[in-house]
């Protein structure tokens, strides 16, 4: 009877927190989705790098959500997922995590070329160079996760992909090779962005102090690095997860499940957030073209004929 209890209080307990996390990851694509709308919706904004790359960091926002917030639902409720549909779920989220930090990286250039050198960054940083980044930041995206699953395929049966297994990204390359690769890749990759963001933000620093001209876009400049800083910085916890969960759940036991769901919305879900604040609330531009959308889909739908 106890047995059956404690089944019940699991799987409501399972449902309830299922039900939070996927009604903020709705909220928050419906949000980031009012970005996409503003910035398809005013062709002007799809002339500039900066609202390109950012229109890529959107979009790779709300796949991270969507995959993230999916697989921690079928974890919760169908633990034993074939392993073929978790392979593809965890290649997907591994490829969309990467190019997180590799878009920051983009946006950060653009902003040191558009304040260091101003008189080149329309030769520079043009609507085709930048398609071509976000190309390369795809494939350097989803090249680690492409050689873990060929790895995989040639050492394992094919019955293993007919199998069922909780869905994490260590229950699927779990071999040496995965352990040591993935801390290899991780800690080189995030260093050469950090090292990449530090060095742009001195440089507009000291550009800005160098130049009286235009210093109001300097500080903005200076000011948007900070914040993509902020966004890396919460990647790189999300990195750390494992760790973090390992010593917090080492000193208090009894609080496992908590910190394991407190420290996946922190890392995984609410950073997500940080997108629209830094451009669908700072920018004045684009929010000047969001409001302008929006008033002007309203007027539509109340007065069609007009």
């Amino acid at each position: 009877m106890n047995s059956s209890n404690n089944k019940q209080d699991f799987l409501g307990d399972c449902v309830f927190k299922s039900f939070f996390v996927v009604l903020l990851g709705v909220i928050i694509n419906c949000i980031n989705s009012i970005l996409l709308y503003t910035f398809f919706k005013n062709p002007v904004l799809a002339q500039e790098p900066r609202y390109i790359l950012y229109t890529q960091l959107i979009i790779n926002d709300i796949i991270t959500l969507s995959v993230g917030v999916t697989l921690y639902v079928f974890t919760c409720l169908l633990p034993n997922l074939n392993v073929a549909i978790c392979c593809v779920l965890v290649l997907i989220a591994s490829n969309v995590f990467k190019n997180t930090p590799l878009n920051l990286a983009g946006m950060a250039i653009e902003r040191f070329v558009a304040v260091c050198y101003p008189l080149h960054h329309a030769q520079i940083c043009t609507v085709q160079n930048t398609k071509i980044l976000i190309g390369i930041i795809w494939l350097m995206g989803a090249l680690p996760g492409m050689l873990d699953f060929l790895v995989v395929l040639a050492l394992r049966p094919l019955s293993f992909f007919t199998s069922n297994r909780i869905c994490f990204l260590q229950n699927v390359f779990d071999f040496e090779y995965h352990v040591i690769s993935h801390a290899v890749f991780n800690i080189v990759y995030m260093c050469s962005v950090w090292v990449l963001l530090f060095y742009t933000y001195f440089k507009v620093l000291f550009s800005a102090k160098a130049a009286a001209s235009e210093p109001a876009q300097a500080q903005k400049a200076r000011r948007t690095i900070l914040l993509h800083g902020v966004q890396l910085l919460l990647c790189t916890l999300s990195l750390l997860t494992t760790v973090l969960d390992g010593a917090l759940t080492s000193r208090f036991p009894d609080y496992r499940q908590i910190i394991y769901y407190c420290t996946f919305i922190l890392t995984s879900i609410l950073p997500r957030l940080l997108s629209p604040l830094i451009y669908g609330l700072r920018d004045q531009t684009f929010k000047k073209y969001m409001k302008s959308s929006f008033m002007c889909s309203t007027k539509t739908f109340v007065s069609p004929e007009k």
